[in-house]
């Protein structure tokens, strides 16, 4: 497996967990932090990426996925709430293992990719025009754009809490 896929996914599963498990003020650093991950993994690990053909599709299927994924991790197994004057979100063992599960099949699938069907994807690689780098990049842009999505879905739900409370206020 590569050692680069393996610390992006290591790391984001780690950023998301520590941020999110529990009950949590929904601050900028934790919306922006997944944010800045991605704005830092991005250079230093995607030299290359695919701007045509199937390897650019494979990355934009990968990352509509990634989104998807956010949206149900950060939109049904965490909920948004006020609390003490605070924008709060609260994520359990649901969203902990969801997490956990999509990031350890993205490295099963690596781990697989390299030991138990590699010529079966080669074949499949070398027929449909993707390079090595356009699937690892796709899986790159699949877990940031969960992350990202995360992010955006803790921001929306801030600043709907916050439009509610200044109506209450009113």
């Amino acid at each position: 497996m590569p050692t680069d896929v393996l610390i992006i996914n290591v790391a984001l599963l780690f950023a998301v967990l520590e941020a999110d498990l529990g009950r949590r003020r929904i601050t900028s650093f934790r919306i922006l932090r997944p944010i800045l991950l991605a704005a830092g993994i991005v250079p230093l690990f995607i030299a290359h990426p695919a701007t045509s053909g199937s390897g650019e599709m494979l990355e934009i299927a990968l990352a509509a996925l990634g989104v998807l994924l956010g949206i149900v991790a950060a939109g049904g197994l965490m909920r948004i709430g006020y609390d003490d004057g605070q924008a709060v979100s609260t994520a359990g063992a649901s969203y902990a293992t969801f997490w956990s599960l999509v990031i350890g099949l993205r490295l099963l699938f690596t781990y697989g990719a390299n030991h138990w069907y590699t010529t079966q994807l080669g074949h499949w690689m070398a027929t449909n025009g993707i390079t090595l780098d356009a699937l690892t990049d796709a899986l790159i842009f699949m877990a940031l754009a969960m992350a990202v999505t995360r992010s955006l879905r803790l921001a929306a739900g801030r600043a709907q809490v916050r439009r509610r409370t200044h109506q209450l206020a009113a």
